[in-house]
């Protein structure tokens, strides 16, 4: 393939998500998709969960059978990572010496997790969970593995921490915060979560520093923290984020930094190139209009919605409230909305039940909630967050109100 109509550059969630749209809304030009690594698109929440677990094969998280593809003249490229954008030109140049000429172009490349850069970052032993290929490498050195470290205590670390606990590893978690998901939760949440875990076995060390990972005959043996002490591991789990993968465009003028920076309808600074999902930095309504990134799977699906319509002649700006979700032993955390910024949190329900909510405020106004094996108030509480609803407190923390009249009522009184 020398020239496409509209090329998308990454075989994730958003760019499948986007082929997938264009063909839904008739497009009839010719589509293809570039990912770097040699699958076709497949869901990446279940590597940390269900596929890491055992419970999914690898053709049980495909977001579509192989034959969906070319059904419906969606060209796949695989293996093939993009180095280089002429923006003038339209053209890509892959990392193999493949140039190919767009018409439009869709950048979805997500990011690459992000490394250590401490002395033995790069030994066998040490993992990121970002591709099938890193799963499939930990899930290979599960037989002869005991003790497993895990630095980072976000959703990826916490995931993962989770699913070897209940392989029987003993796990300890090294956090540099003073709590664990403290980028995307407030306390009364890493509090529980640290709990369960412990009561779990899991050994979460929190304000903790990592100095370097030990090695021996090549191999990680342990991490050795700012104290001095090493923590003993034949496998070392890395969650630390991911560096969103717009090198090559920046390079080519586009504005951005921390990600490529996009306008309400993903559109880059660049003629005919859009951005979407992890990688693109974009103003949120539910971000008090800051630019920021998203790395979830909504985002990205919806960001792909809003590019195509602006390609096919009926723009709508992004305007989607953000939703998350984390699946720990038997607790299914479904989030709603941005608490980061939040002022007050009410919580609603029992924390030692193990089904409860916490309800985020800013101003007194409802900005999100994380709801812990409470999907009713999950369903019902995107209402309050849409409408920057503001309840009563004592409302919010009664279990027999349900959200659904507390949302009612706020429209009946707009």
């Amino acid at each position: 393939m020398d020239w496409c109509d509209v090329l998308i550059v990454g075989a994730g969630h958003g760019g499948a998500q986007a082929a997938m749209a264009l063909r839904q809304r008739k497009f009839a030009g010719t589509v293809a998709m570039i990912g770097e690594e040699p699958e076709l698109p497949y869901e990446r929440p279940p590597l940390s969960k269900d596929y890491l677990a055992g419970d999914k094969s690898f053709e049980r998280i495909l977001i579509r059978p192989p034959a969906f593809w070319p059904d419906r003249a969606i060209t796949v490229l695989t293996g093939e990572r993009v180095a280089r954008v002429d923006p003038d030109a339209h053209t890509v140049t892959t990392d193999t010496g493949t140039t190919i000429g767009y018409g439009r172009l869709i950048w979805a490349a997500g990011g690459h997790a992000r490394r250590l850069t401490c002395a033995g970052h790069d030994l066998a032993g040490v993992h990121s969970v970002r591709s099938r290929a890193d799963v499939d490498r930990m899930m290979a050195e599960l037989p002869t593995t005991t003790r497993v470290a895990v630095i980072g205590g976000g959703y990826i670390g916490l995931e993962a921490a989770a699913v070897l606990a209940g392989l029987g590893k003993h796990v300890t978690v090294l956090e540099a915060q003073d709590r664990v998901l403290a980028r995307v939760a407030g306390e009364a949440l890493s509090r529980f979560y640290e709990a369960e875990h412990r009561a779990r076995g899991v050994d979460i060390r929190l304000n903790t520093v990592v100095d370097c990972i030990e090695e021996q005959a090549g191999r990680a043996t342990g991490v050795r923290l700012a104290t001095g002490e090493i923590v003993p591991a034949e496998m070392v789990i890395v969650g630390i984020g991911i560096v969103p993968a717009v090198a090559p465009l920046l390079m080519a003028g586009a504005e951005g930094g921390d990600g490529v920076a996009v306008d309400a309808h993903g559109r880059t600074s660049l003629a005919d190139i859009w951005a979407i999902g992890d990688c693109a930095l974009h103003a949120n309504p539910f971000a008090d209009g800051l630019p920021i990134r998203l790395e979830s799977v909504q985002n990205a699906n919806d960001m792909a919605t809003t590019v195509v319509t602006a390609m096919t002649g009926t723009p709508e700006p992004y305007h989607s409230v953000p939703w998350f979700w984390s699946h720990q032993y038997d607790l299914k955390l479904q989030t709603v909305g941005l608490s980061a910024g939040h002022d007050s949190a009410v919580l609603r329900g029992d924390p030692t039940a193990r089904s409860f909510s916490i309800v985020y405020l800013r101003q007194s106004r409802v900005i999100a909630l994380d709801c812990v094996n409470a999907v009713r108030d999950y369903v019902q509480g995107r209402a309050l967050v849409v409408a920057g609803a503001s309840p009563d407190r004592a409302m919010l923390a009664d279990t027999a109100i349900s959200l659904k009249d507390m949302a009612a009522a706020t429209r009946a009184t707009a």
